[in-house]
């Protein structure tokens, strides 16, 4: 069903998560960071001066609600992020 912007039901949604995504100045400096490479979480929270867990919280929201922008690929032990190529 579309409503009065023109959009249908899971546009709107989809487009509304993403906003809520980017809302967060955390997780847009992590956004930000990984467009020059991959990087463990662990680089992630040196580079940007964050804690661990703090990073991990925040690329599990990003995954969730902006799952096409985010990849992760295990390298030996190290959990490895990137903004996928297909954003």
């Amino acid at each position: 069903m579309e409503n009065k912007s023109g959009l249908n039901e899971a546009t709107l949604q989809d487009v509304t998560q993403i906003f809520k995504a980017l809302s967060d100045p955390t997780r847009v400096q992590i956004l930000n960071l990984l467009q020059e490479r991959e990087y463990s979480v662990n680089e992630i929270a040196r580079t940007l001066s964050f804690n661990q867990t703090t990073v991990s919280h925040q690329l599990r929201f990003l995954k969730k609600f902006t799952a096409r922008q985010i990849e992760k690929r295990r390298n030996n032990h190290l959990l490895l992020t990137r903004r996928s190529s297909r954003s």
